[in-house]
């Protein structure tokens, strides 16, 4: 999945206007506007789409986590990674949304997409983990089709 898909799946999970996607993208280390967060939610092909890179994809869900969990003052701020992969996404929501195991099944089954413990464990080791395992567009699209589900059922503040 690109940047650009990931970022409006969880615009639409979120329920967030372009203002909303700014405010996280700035609570991530990037000062943006409203104007700038409608660019990289712009379809592609379409006037006024920017390509959403590894770095703005980063910052993103760094400022994800800081509004959904907070700042602590006593840690720093979480690295930002060089490369953004769908490992590195998932890893980051499931920080961000603060989920256990079961908690991740349970997205992943309300979303149709069936993971084994095992394969959910190979996609949180480290790259260089003899059982480390990529995870493929297909797990992410049904991951964050799964959060989208669980949102759904959540009330909105």
């Amino acid at each position: 999945m690109t940047h650009n898909d990931v970022l409006r799946s969880l615009r639409y999970t979120l329920d967030a206007n372009d203002a909303r996607i700014a405010h996280i993208l700035t609570e991530g280390g990037r000062a943006t506007t409203a104007e700038e967060a409608k660019g990289f939610l712009t379809a592609e092909g379409s006037p006024g789409h920017v390509l959403v890179d590894d770095l703005v994809m980063g910052q993103f869900l760094n400022g994800l986590i800081a509004v959904e969990r907070g700042r602590d003052p006593a840690r720093p701020a979480p690295p930002l990674e060089s490369v953004v992969t769908n490992n590195v996404v998932l890893k980051k929501l499931r920080v961000a949304y603060e989920l256990k195991d079961a908690d991740l099944h349970a997205v992943f089954a309300s979303a149709d997409c069936a993971v084994t413990k095992p394969e959910l464990s190979a996609f949180f080791r480290k790259p260089d983990n003899s059982h480390y395992r990529a995870c493929g567009d297909q797990y992410l699209r049904g991951f964050l089709k799964g959060l989208s589900l669980r949102f759904a059922k959540r009330p909105r503040t």
